[in-house]
């Protein structure tokens, strides 16, 4: 499979290197914008074709997928562009700018029947894998609550708020791990530097049973955090990224209601026992997803990861928007 890769700015260089590595894959020809960027890539893959033009890529007949690594207000015209000339896509988070793009690209990629893949990475990480398999035999029981902290000092962007730059992240985590669909959502926040660009913002995701997700994301933290708390009323785990060893902690803590008559109606109990860190698998998520792709393409599957799912985040991503300009109110998904 040939594939040419359409953006080497801070995530390219990245996608370049694990399809390089990726068996059945023999990447072409790198685009960019920025002939400093392509002097770099030229240093660690002389034998790659480079251009400033997009067009090369994407008319190239040879060329059966392309990866496109660029900012969102772009992904929706070079992906129909790909889509038209017979391209599988291998697209950056998040999918496009709004979801009538991205129903636009699903149904054009499904008459042709191509492959698009939204690359949302940390589905391919070990801890997301262990998440997702403890929740799914039960480990926590029912799902009480889902926190996130998603923070750093920048990087500021220019053309998007800090809820899409760092929110779909999380979205595509909890919406992977948890079956139950959000039904709604709030957020709020404030911009200090850019008007109209958030730079922090707090977002509630509710869903139709008890369960409430809530997001902080932040780009002028002092500190960088990336940790996620996931509570159910069997236990209780935490997942803090930044660690190497003990990524995930499964807390044997709870709440049981017990009814005793004569003294309360009920009678919450506090339940404190061990804590233990299960195995994680460490592995380079970005490698595992790229041999993903190409099996997906030779295979002929849909992947978990498709434009269906990055529909799904967009939707949350403008309705994140909505509710910014409306005070914070509720949006229904």
């Amino acid at each position: 499979m040939k594939m040419g890769i359409i953006g080497y700015g801070y995530w390219g260089p990245n996608i370049v290197r694990n399809f390089m590595q990726t068996q059945k894959v023999e990447v072409t020809c790198v685009c960019d914008l920025n002939n400093e960027a392509l002097k770099q890539a030229k240093i660690h893959y002389p034998q790659l074709t480079y251009t400033n033009d997009y067009l090369e890529i994407i008319n190239a007949p040879q060329i059966d997928a392309v990866a496109i690594v660029t900012p969102v207000f772009t992904h929706y015209k070079l992906a129909k562009e790909a889509l038209t000339n017979n391209k599988h896509i291998f697209i950056e988070k998040p999918f496009t700018s709004t979801v009538q793009q991205a129903e636009e690209l699903i149904e054009l990629a499904e008459k042709k029947g191509l492959i698009i893949m939204i690359d949302h990475t940390f589905l391919f990480t070990g801890a997301v894998t262990k998440i997702k398999e403890l929740i799914n035999i039960g480990a926590l029981g029912e799902l009480y609550y889902y926190d996130s902290t998603r923070v750093n000092l920048g990087l500021f962007q220019h053309d998007v708020n800090v809820i899409w730059d760092l929110a779909p992240h999380d979205f595509s985590i909890m919406n992977y791990i948890i079956e139950e669909k959000p039904k709604a959502i709030a957020a709020h926040g404030t911009s200090h530097f850019k008007k109209d660009l958030e730079d922090i913002a707090y977002i509630t995701v509710y869903f139709s049973n008890n369960l409430i997700a809530h997001f902080n994301v932040n780009w002028i933290s002092p500190v960088k955090l990336r940790s996620t708390f996931i509570g159910g009323n069997k236990k209780m785990l935490i997942w803090n990224d930044l660690e190497f060893d003990e990524k995930i902690k499964i807390y044997d803590k709870g709440l049981d209601l017990n009814t005793k008559e004569g003294i309360y109606e009920h009678l919450v109990s506090y339940r404190s026992g061990n804590m233990f860190s299960p195995k994680v698998e460490h592995k380079e998520a970005l490698k595992v997803e790229a041999e993903y792709f190409t099996e997906c393409i030779y295979k002929g599957t849909k992947p978990f990861n498709n434009g269906h799912t990055g529909l799904e985040i967009v939707k949350m991503l403008c309705a994140c928007n909505y509710s910014l300009q409306n005070n914070g109110m509720m949006v229904e998904l």
